[in-house]
């Protein structure tokens, strides 16, 4: 038996191989180029993002704006360098706009809490609630700022955890901003046993105060009998301090006074119960 070739067959086969060949040449020049045009673009996309920190610094611009910016500026870049890669591919950028726009509604709900914090953010940044360096305190999370983005406000712990918290909570909660203003008020109670004679102890806490030069002569520091406790007097101790010497002020207070009152025998009490024996 013998077979038959049919020149028409193998004329077609030809064109077919050579027509997938042109696309594969074709196809193989637009992948190329379109990772050149990444590769090319996140390298302006870097140079644009120091270029642009840079001229912010120099301006002087508020660490937080500069944050949120830079955040801003490099997802829009980002977003142009992916158009530009699919439009290079062959992807119609109508269709593909066309595509995104129809699914507009859907996305808009399933990112409807990334648009609050984006909200939020702007907010954040015109009213000024807080900046970067401040440590606030609420909407569930506390630390110390450290960038402000589009979305996010990053905080960081006094235990060194990083906190993302969503800027549409921070804007909408009440904050405690701790860092908000230069000076601030530190209380203290210090308990003495009742025999102790009241004006000697106010003399030690005065001595212990003016020999503390962190502490502030204006506001007043004020030494007060706060309050008649089951076993103790209560002394009411108010300074006023530099915001950053808080913490420290506080410690080293409560060391201070302690070591003293034992040197100048102030008694500390301890808690007390009377009994009384009724009668037979």
């Amino acid at each position: 038996m013998l077979l038959t070739v049919n020149p028409e067959t193998n004329l077609n086969f030809g064109q077919v191989l050579e027509k997938l060949m042109n696309f594969a040449i074709d196809a193989g020049k637009d992948i190329l180029v379109a990772i050149l045009i990444y590769v090319i673009g996140r390298i302006i996309i870097k140079y644009i993002g120091k270029l642009v920190s840079k001229i912010l610094e120099k301006r002087r611009v508020e660490i937080s704006v500069q944050t949120f910016l830079k955040s801003l500026l490099k997802i829009l870049l980002n977003l142009i360098l992916a158009f530009a890669i699919i439009s290079k591919l062959g992807v119609e950028t109508t269709s593909f706009a066309a595509l995104l726009a129809s699914a507009g509604v859907a996305i808009g709900m399933a990112l409807s809490g990334n648009l609050s914090n984006f909200a939020g953010g702007l907010i954040v940044l015109v009213f000024k609630p807080f900046k970067v360096g401040d440590y606030i305190d609420g909407a569930g999370v506390y630390g110390t700022v450290q960038e402000i983005q589009i979305f996010h406000t990053i905080l960081l712990t006094p235990d060194n955890k990083v906190v993302y918290a969503p800027n549409g909570a921070l804007s909408s909660n009440a904050i405690t901003n701790y860092s908000g203003k230069d000076i601030r008020r530190v209380d203290f109670t210090f308990g003495v046993e009742y025999n102790e004679d009241f004006d000697k102890v106010e003399a030690v806490l005065k001595r212990i105060i003016e020999a503390d030069k962190r502490i502030l002569k204006t506001p007043e520091p004020m030494i007060a009998l706060g309050s008649l406790g089951a076993s103790s007097v209560d002394i009411t101790v108010r300074v006023w301090v530099a915001t950053p010497d808080y913490w420290n002020i506080f410690f080293d207070m409560n060391k201070v006074v302690y070591t003293t009152f034992n040197k100048e025998g102030i008694g500390f009490p301890f808690p007390q119960l009377t009994l009384h024996q009724a009668g037979n």
